[in-house]
């Protein structure tokens, strides 16, 4: 190896928090090597060897900055010249008040600029165990589905179990296969955002009769069966399959996935018991994923069960559910605040293996890591964002807020924000943190070193 590779900040992870970080630590000047072990390994949930590949939804979440704490963090991403944000705004497609994005425009574009970016080299190929010792600065971005041999590894150096849960994956249906006559356009409460008009989801509604059969046959299907080792592996309340949903109550899946407030169905006039949602999922609007539809049920349990659904009893899908496996550290008890593990410092973690939840979250925790390892490589300090901001928040949570014995992934909320002096309470809370937060932000920006400035103002402009 040569001596300008062992220099290089090594990443291992093509996801979101791995290209965030190649990209923010290239942009300070600190030559990268990406390592992407697709197509040589495959895992149970990508489909492609494209970098950044969405392998559950589509959707970046709400981008409201105002009264929403992903859309908050979408905000602070921009003005640190974030690449999944800049992509996800070139590939975005209808959906009411969040974002989401064309899938596989938003991978084919960030695996381009990574590809195109004079500092960055992409290397296609498994690490298989711990990195090798004289790699002194690695982002360790491999996600939810880490490979067995490198999560072994890492088990074994930090005599830790990582935890892990179940994430499932909602199907994806032709929109020529939806029923029209039935099903219609609107988003909750017509609320338009930033992509759309409105009238960014299709609705398909349910009677009472129908909502009761419906859920009795989720509960009867054939579900995945699991292995015995993973039996009792929990699931992450963010993403649990509809079927789990059902069986905590009847009335549960209205009262989720499937409520049926603020929509009006034209076609009768009728308010309906439940309503199933569909997002668009592609940017020619061809392709509808069934919204908080994340399941286990086997493939051919899974047609004959959503095609009760009206408005989708002719459906054909572009793909069916499915179930995977996710790993994640304990980093309460293993990272320090900078993100490094606390037995062995020149491995840093990024991304959904630290425990954030969210495609957002985990590009936001690879930007900060990515930018750190910068900092170590030019001998220079940068101070974390302040725990008011969204950045902040995430990452003082994984790092030491949440308690290591009970910790589970977490999406980014306000909840995890130090609270406010103020009088106002429910939206206009929010808004009061939101504002703090940005303020905050704009003052920690003016203290980052100057290549890391240098660098901000050239990604911006």
């Amino acid at each position: 190896m040569s001596s300008s590779a062992e220099k290089s900040i090594h990443i291992i992870g093509g996801g979101m928090a791995g290209t965030e970080a190649a990209w923010q630590a290239a942009n300070m000047g600190v030559p990268v090597i990406l390592h992407e072990m697709r197509p040589h390994v495959q895992t149970e949930a990508h489909k492609t060897d494209g970098l950044a590949e969405l392998v559950c939804s589509n959707s970046f979440r709400s981008d409201d900055k105002d009264y929403n704490a992903v859309g908050l963090l979408h905000e602070e991403m921009r003005l640190l010249g974030s690449l999944q944000m800049r992509e996800g705004a070139k590939a975005a497609v209808p959906a009411g008040g969040a974002l989401a994005v064309d899938r596989d425009a938003f991978s084919q574009n960030v695996t381009k600029a990574i590809e195109e970016h004079p500092l960055i080299t992409i290397e296609r190929g498994e690490i298989a165990g711990l990195p090798p010792a004289d790699w002194s600065n690695v982002i360790i971005a491999t996600g939810p589905l880490t490979s067995s041999s490198l999560a072994s590894a890492v088990r074994e150096l930090t005599s830790e179990d990582s935890l892990a849960f179940f994430d499932a994956i909602a199907p994806i249906v032709y929109r020529e296969s939806i029923n029209m006559d039935i099903a219609w356009h609107q988003s909750r409460y017509d609320k338009e955002g930033p992509n759309g008009n409105g009238k960014d989801y299709i609705n398909c509604p349910m009677d009472k009769d129908q909502y009761t059969a419906f859920i009795e046959a989720l509960l009867a299907a054939e579900k995945t069966e699991f292995k015995e080792w993973e039996k009792n592996t929990p699931y992450f309340e963010g993403c649990m399959p509809i079927e789990v949903m059902a069986s905590r109550g009847i009335e549960t899946l209205r009262f989720g996935p499937m409520k049926p407030v603020g929509l009006t169905n034209p076609h009768t006039g009728i308010k309906a018991h439940g309503i199933v949602q569909l997002r668009q999922d592609n940017t020619l609007g061809t392709l509808y994923n069934i919204v908080g539809f994340q399941t286990k049920m086997k493939y051919a349990a899974q047609t004959e069960v959503f095609r009760m659904i009206p408005g989708l009893e002719t459906a054909e899908f572009a793909r069916l559910g499915g179930l995977h496996r996710n790993t994640f550290l304990n980093s309460p008890k293993l990272l320090d605040g900078l993100l490094r593990l606390k037995t062995q410092p020149r491995l840093r973690f990024a991304g959904q293996i630290t425990g954030c939840e969210g495609y957002v979250e985990s590009a936001a925790v690879g930007l900060i890591a990515g930018r750190l390892a910068a900092c170590d490589a030019l001998g220079i300090t940068m101070d974390m964002p302040p725990a008011t901001t969204a950045l902040g928040a995430i990452i003082a949570h994984i790092t030491g807020n949440a308690h290591a014995d009970t910790f589970q992934p977490m999406n980014v909320n306000f909840g995890l924000f130090p609270d406010i002096q103020t009088k106002e309470r429910g939206r206009e809370k929010k808004k009061a943190l939101a504002q703090r937060a940005l303020a905050d932000l704009a003052e920690w920006i003016k203290t980052l070193p100057p290549t890391t400035a240098a660098a901000l103002k050239t990604a911006a402009a």
